[in-house]
């Protein structure tokens, strides 16, 4: 799979470093467009990647030109709370990508404007403003991932001594209370 996550001007470093994480584990590139609210370096943005940096594949663009460079031809979404599609309604494309805007102010209207059809939202409650960044990346990532058969992971999960993995066989009786 060859789709991307591209991070327009993040400004928190553990949001990042959350995502790079969700990117690393679920093997989708990361695109951070400056500038950065934080340092590459940032002990905040390592500390929150953990151990996955070695296993994820990311790279920066200095500015939206830059990045659309790189972009080619690929499909494009926006995800955005002033979306007019949920992000469940579209058929992702295995090699799209996904451009999340930063946490104070979310993508530039003119982006949005310009590609309508193309902004996606996850839907919330009326009176909260927006998720989490990361909480919102992850969400999109798995119903991408999901619609392709989650292709490269590990979909069954490692056995728990002799009884197998959790929930992989019918529900036994609860043990008898005495």
């Amino acid at each position: 799979m060859k789709a991307r996550i591209v991070l327009f001007e993040p400004e928190i470093p553990q949001n990042t470093g959350n995502i790079a994480r969700t990117c690393a584990a679920t093997g989708l590139e990361l695109v951070l467009i400056e500038p950065l609210g934080f340092r590459l370096e940032d002990r905040y943005l390592k500390r929150a990647g953990l151990d996955y940096w070695d296993k994820l594949q990311y790279r920066t663009a200095a500015d939206m030109a830059g990045f659309l460079e790189l972009q080619g031809g690929a499909p494009l979404y926006y995800a955005s709370t002033k979306g007019g599609r949920l992000y469940t309604d579209v058929q992702y494309e295995d090699d799209c990508t996904i451009m999340f805007g930063p946490e104070s102010r979310g993508l530039p209207v003119e982006f949005l404007e310009a590609s309508p059809n193309s902004v996606l939202r996850i839907p919330t409650r009326a009176d909260c403003r927006s998720l989490n960044l990361s909480n919102a990346v992850a969400i999109v990532i798995y119903e991408l991932l999901r619609q392709h058969g989650f292709p490269g992971l590990s979909i069954q999960p490692p056995a728990l001594g002799n009884a197998g993995p959790l929930g992989s066989a019918e529900p036994s009786a609860a043990p008898a209370r005495e």
